[in-house]
């Protein structure tokens, strides 16, 4: 039996300020677009035929302009009643991430018709995998922009950038 790896983990929640239907819009349909409501990722697109988010989608996500830094992801266990959906990492460029153990579930749940709280568990793996505690930190920022990000998108339709990013994060703990 193969030794088991070990992974990170991250787990964290936020309060949306818009109704779950709109937060999962965002985060699970339009899967292909995250670059909308992600400050570091200046473009991202669908790949391989996907047109939408839904089991199996995939998509590649670029951290810059050469397209040397990416992630590549396919969308599993989608589930549109429940809004949940795992984002499986399959390639990376330039990142010391490892594919096959490293994912993030999402789950948009409502509160009211106009709140919803956004779930997000990742776990990574590093090569090499004393980077992970290193990494760990810096991703939970990430998850954290991400999740303001996907917040203000939500509420204004204003696409979040890594230009515009700085004053939206500002405002937003000034809320």
């Amino acid at each position: 039996m193969a030794k088991q790896k070990k992974v990170q983990v991250v787990e964290m929640t936020f309060d949306i300020n818009a109704s779950a239907e709109k937060v999962w819009q965002i985060t699970g349909e339009d899967y292909g677009n995250t670059y909308k409501s992600h400050p570091q990722i200046i473009n991202s697109h669908y790949i391989n035929g996907s047109t939408e988010g839904c089991e199996g989608a995939e998509r590649k996500c670029l951290f810059n302009e050469k397209g040397t830094k990416f992630l590549q992801e396919v969308q599993k266990n989608f589930d549109r009643e429940n809004k949940s959906f795992r984002n499986q990492l399959v390639h990376v460029g330039k990142f010391p991430m490892v594919p096959e153990y490293s994912y993030a579930d999402y789950r948009v749940e409502p509160i009211d018709e106009n709140k919803s709280k956004m779930h997000v568990r990742m776990q990574f793996r590093t090569k090499p995998a004393f980077l992970g505690a290193l990494a760990k930190g810096q991703l939970a920022g990430l998850i954290k922009d991400y999740a303001i990000s996907v917040n203000h998108f939500a509420t204004t339709g204003e696409e979040v950038t890594a230009k515009n990013f700085k004053t939206i994060k500002k405002n937003y703990k000034a809320a």
